[in-house]
């Protein structure tokens, strides 16, 4: 009796300290939280981070049409506690955005790439430069004439030594006949005088390429045609020098003979003369 009775009690204890164990919980997945979505009437938004502090933020709006619009650098100098605010028109869409010290200066610059659709003119850089707090407009210089030729767009933008660069692929045409060539312009921006400057830094012309590998061959003709006509009025002469010596020797030995048989004439007279002389002096004695 006492036996079954601890054997009950042992049963319960047993089955209240499971009771007690709680059950693990199922690990919680930790979900990144999403980037704050572009909404209406904004297109496009980039953080500029020019130093701890000194930041700017650029953005494009607009509604109604995706081809025109604004744009606004929003500078952020939490040191000084100084906010400013450009403004401007927007043509086409903002690709994107750089900064460089093309000057040197310790002044920034924000550079806004956009690409308009426009087949004679696809880059557009709206350029600023930020003296303290106070925006400067700078002109973006436009490709010369040479530097035009072959540009058809797909334009390469980037910041390299403190410079900024452009490179695009050259087309040989026009219109829809254009064919790339395979070879690319480099191009090299910088800022003096408060004015960009552009420089090209790269040869790339098909049609001097071609030009150069051909004039050799043609040099090289001309040359051994004019060495051949030379040999050959070279042989000519000698051959018409050959020809005059030799009928020079053939007239001064055929006068040398003619002089010894006149010599020899005379000598053949006189001899005749004095034996006639001898002859008549023998019969006078």
């Amino acid at each position: 009796m006492y036996n079954r009775f601890y054997f009950f009690m042992l049963m319960v204890c047993v089955i209240a300290a499971g009771c007690a164990q709680q059950a693990p919980k199922p690990p919680v997945a930790t979900v990144a939280a999403p980037k704050p979505a572009i909404t209406e009437p904004f297109r496009f938004h980039k953080l500029i981070e020019v130093s701890p502090g000194n930041d700017f933020d650029v953005v494009s709006w607009g509604r109604g049409s995706k081809d025109v619009g604004a744009f606004a650098i929003l500078h952020s100098d939490s040191a000084e506690i100084k906010y400013t605010t450009t403004t401007g028109d927007l043509e086409g869409a903002i690709i994107d955005v750089y900064n460089s010290d093309m000057d040197l200066d310790g002044n920034p610059e924000i550079l806004i790439q956009a690409k308009a659709k426009d087949t004679s003119n696809y880059a557009i850089i709206y350029a600023y430069e930020f003296t303290n707090g106070k925006a400067d407009k700078l002109d973006f210089p436009k490709l010369t004439k040479s530097q035009r030729k072959g540009y058809r767009g797909d334009d390469n933008f980037y910041i390299q030594d403190g410079k900024f660069m452009r490179q695009f692929p050259i087309y040989d045409g026009d219109g829809k006949a254009a064919k790339p060539t395979g070879q690319k312009r480099l191009l090299q921006y910088g800022l003096r005088d408060n004015q960009l400057t552009v420089q090209t830094l790269s040869t790339d012309s098909t049609s001097t390429a071609k030009q150069t590998v051909s004039q050799p061959a043609k040099t090289n003709s001309a040359t051994t045609a004019t060495k051949s006509n030379n040999s050959s009025k070279t042989n000519n002469n000698s051959s018409s020098n050959n020809s005059s010596s030799s009928k020079k020797s053939s007239k001064s030995s055929s006068s040398n003979s003619s002089k010894k048989k006149k010599h020899k004439t005379e000598e053949k007279k006189t001899t005749h003369k004095k034996k006639k002389r001898h002859h008549h002096n023998t019969d006078n004695n």
